[in-house]
């Protein structure tokens, strides 16, 4: 399928149902509520406006030459997840009222005042409730992310490397929003944990190495004993994964594409193997290759592979890799996105899973894409301590 036609087919639904939403907020919460012209002009112009903006919004925080833009496009963004929590708390304040009048087998109120004050009541409490979860949302987003640590009994882990210390950062997504100051608190809190290595899952940017180099710029102060590491994600493949792979390895953080290294020394070592994001093939890409991955390990030695995505465990749990590091999900990011996320990936959506002797642990992310908010899955650096299995 050409990618213009998949992405026709994702975003024209999309923005369907984020028009119909605007329209309904602006019925239930401005035109239910009063009838003076004026107010009801300024929500035709804050939802109307709103709406344009939003799907405009990418557009607009991509134009990073201009701090205006950039801040009206997080504006824009955030009312995205706005209008996501008035949308939930007003649906399930109607449908609820609706459904209780109905088991109780109330009358519709008589009075038009009546009528106006329960209107005013439910929009006045749908918005508190929808500005105060997406407050917190958007303070829980660019709060630093929490520290996790993580033990895993990696099997034919020399006792002498236990509790080496692997420091995953993943779905990092600097771009219009998340710039230079957020990568340097992020490598600043990195380094001080001392790890032994360093773990960069994929989704590192939105947007180009022409863009966006200066601020990723930053991870190039990356310091652990073994190194730095980094694989692709499927949006680095939006942003043009050959290029960033070159600048990435210009800061001196190994790409491991489809390939192993030793970590350790002769007396006490295991295989590190990183693969290419999941999803490359379908953009035209060589993409993810397992086999290449593992071509030359010995069966009798710890291996960890790095890859983006959770998918394809089951085929690693087989080969018996001992632990596979992910991210991709972002926890769900955002309720219910974080409900949605677990009836989809189940276990895999994010924490430490177990098949067979294999492990996986999937991050719930370090940025955010679109709204930015985080809700119900908080932000995380995590730090996984090996232990012998």
């Amino acid at each position: 399928m050409p990618r213009w036609l998949s992405l026709a087919l994702f975003l024209v639904p999309v923005i369907s149902l984020l028009a119909v939403a605007h329209v309904y907020l602006y019925r239930r919460l401005v035109r239910d509520v009063t009838a003076r012209r004026g107010l009801r002009r300024a929500g035709v112009v804050l939802f109307a406006g709103g709406f344009v903006g939003s799907v405009g919004a990418r557009i607009l925080g991509a134009m990073l030459s201009s701090e205006v833009a950039r801040t009206l496009g997080i504006v824009l963004l955030l009312w995205m997840g706005l209008v996501l929590y008035l949308l939930m708390f007003t649906l399930m304040l109607d449908v609820g009222g609706r459904i209780l009048a109905r088991v109780r087998k109330a009358p519709e109120p008589a009075s038009p005042e009546r009528r106006a004050f329960l209107a005013t009541g439910l929009a006045a409490g749908a918005t508190v409730a929808g500005a105060t979860v997406s407050t917190y949302g958007a303070w829980r987003a660019f709060h630093p992310p929490d520290v996790r640590d993580i033990p895993v009994r990696l099997p034919r882990l020399p006792k002498a490397l236990e509790g080496f210390t692997l420091v995953q950062l993943t779905d990092i997504h600097i771009g219009g929003v998340l710039q230079r100051r957020f990568v340097d608190e992020l490598v600043a809190r990195t380094n001080a944990l001392k790890p032994d290595l360093i773990a960069v899952t994929g989704d590192l940017v939105d947007g180009t190495v022409a863009e966006l180099g200066r601020y990723a710029g930053g991870f190039g102060a990356l310091k652990a004993r073994h190194g730095a590491f980094f694989i692709t994600g499927n949006h680095d493949y939006y942003s043009g994964a050959d290029a960033w792979v070159a600048f990435v390895q210009g800061l001196g953080i190994t790409v491991l594409r489809n390939r192993s290294v030793s970590i350790g020394d002769s007396g006490a070592s295991f295989d590190l193997l990183g693969v290419d994001d999941w999803s490359a093939e379908k953009l035209g890409e060589p993409g993810y290759d397992l086999d290449a991955a593992m071509r030359g390990l010995r069966p009798d030695r710890a291996s960890v592979l790095l890859a983006h995505q959770p998918s394809n465990f089951q085929e690693v749990a087989r080969r018996d890799i001992g632990l596979q590091i992910s991210g991709h999900t972002h926890g769900g990011q955002m309720f219910p996105g974080n409900v949605l996320g677990h009836l989809i990936w189940g276990e895999q959506n994010a924490g430490l899973s177990q098949m067979g002797n294999s492990h996986l642990y999937v991050s719930r992310g370090c940025g955010f894409v679109g709204p930015p908010m985080r809700v119900g899955a908080p932000p995380e650096i995590a730090r996984i301590i090996l232990l012998p299995g």
